[in-house]
């Protein structure tokens, strides 16, 4: 209610203003004062109903869903709603003060001097509320995928905790009473892990470097537990190691293969990262578990997907043959964000 009653202020001040200037210096009779008093009622009335056609529209026809439509039809309804008010008061003030209606000409008239009077400052009205609700739309947005992203990287490490944690404890319990040095370095690693985790719950993106050095935290631990069933190799240039992608990534393929592939002496599992001009490659050999209906398949690589489409039109791309298995991510540029 304050605001309303500042901004009619604002108006009344600002007739008042130009009344006072054009008496001073023009000395405007009777007929002037009473043409600039219902100018100044067109004046209020206009942004007064603008401003409740603007309420409507909101619930109606959001700027964030209905931009293009909302922005044409907030401009036709204001529009009419202009000339049917000037025109209106002004058949209302002929008829009220000579008992004849006004002619066609008149109209003609009262509409130019209208347009020439309220259209600039209709459209100065419209245009500043159309960026700010535009400015606004962007903001909530914004916010929007920012939450999106936040859910959807908690939800990896979610994932990730009770597995990890429980394997690696047990493994862990079995290594301190045979191999002290082995299990030191093993905590140290594991630790590493999570710090790591922990550290980049509020980064968007990261450096490649960045990722592979988290990774080889995890491909210690992940030895300990397999041995040499599983061969892990990197394959990439100090271009590629600079360029940008979402945290955890590789770690969620990585999991993705073991979690997905039988693992034995006679087939163990090989995980190599390379790259193209535009994307990371992770590819494992292909030696698929019998498919367990209890298990979500596929969250994890939707899960990427989705994190993507906040970054770049680049898709993850994913390639399956009867030998291996093939995700390849889009790599961002470090100012990309």
């Amino acid at each position: 209610m304050k605001k309303i009653l500042i901004r009619i202020g604002i108006v009344l001040g600002i007739g008042l203003l130009v009344i006072a200037a054009l008496w001073y210096f023009l000395e405007p009779g009777p007929i002037f004062y009473f043409t600039t008093g219902w100018l100044i009622v067109i004046a209020l009335l206009l942004w007064f109903g603008n401003r409740q056609l603007t309420l409507r529209l909101d619930k109606i026809l959001p700027w964030s869903k209905y931009g293009n439509w909302r922005f044409f039809i907030q401009l036709v309804l204001g529009l009419a709603y202009l000339l049917l008010l000037v025109n209106g008061i002004y058949y209302a003030i002929k008829v009220f003060l000579t008992d004849d209606p006004p002619t066609r000409e008149q109209f003609t008239v009262m509409n130019v001097w209208g347009a020439a009077i309220f259209i600039p400052a209709f459209s100065l009205y419209f245009s500043l509320h159309f960026l700010r609700h535009w400015r606004s739309s962007e903001l909530e947005v914004a916010k929007s995928q920012k939450e999106s992203m936040r859910a959807q990287l908690d939800s990896l490490k979610n994932h990730l905790d009770p597995h990890f944690l429980f394997n690696n404890l047990n493994i862990l319990s079995s290594l301190i009473d045979k191999d002290s040095a082995t299990s030191k370095k093993f905590i140290a690693k594991f630790a590493e892990v999570y710090r790591t985790m922990l550290n980049t719950k509020s980064d968007d993106l990261i450096p490649v470097y960045d990722e592979l050095s988290f990774i080889e935290s995890y491909m210690y631990l992940i030895h300990i537990r397999f041995e040499n069933h599983i061969r892990f190799t990197v394959n990439l240039d100090k271009h590629t190691r600079n360029k940008m992608i979402p945290p955890l990534t590789l770690q969620m393929l990585i999991e993705n293969a073991i979690k997905h592939n039988l693992i034995t002496d006679a087939r163990p599992l090989t995980i190599e990262v390379g790259a193209s001009e535009t994307h990371l490659l992770v590819r494992n050999s292909l030696f698929a578990k019998p498919s367990d209906p209890s298990e979500n398949h596929g969250s994890g690589l939707k899960n990427i997907e989705q994190r993507y489409t906040h970054f770049s039109d680049l898709k993850v791309e994913i390639r399956k043959t009867e030998s291996d298995f093939e995700v390849r991510i889009p790599l961002l540029e470090v100012g990309h964000y």
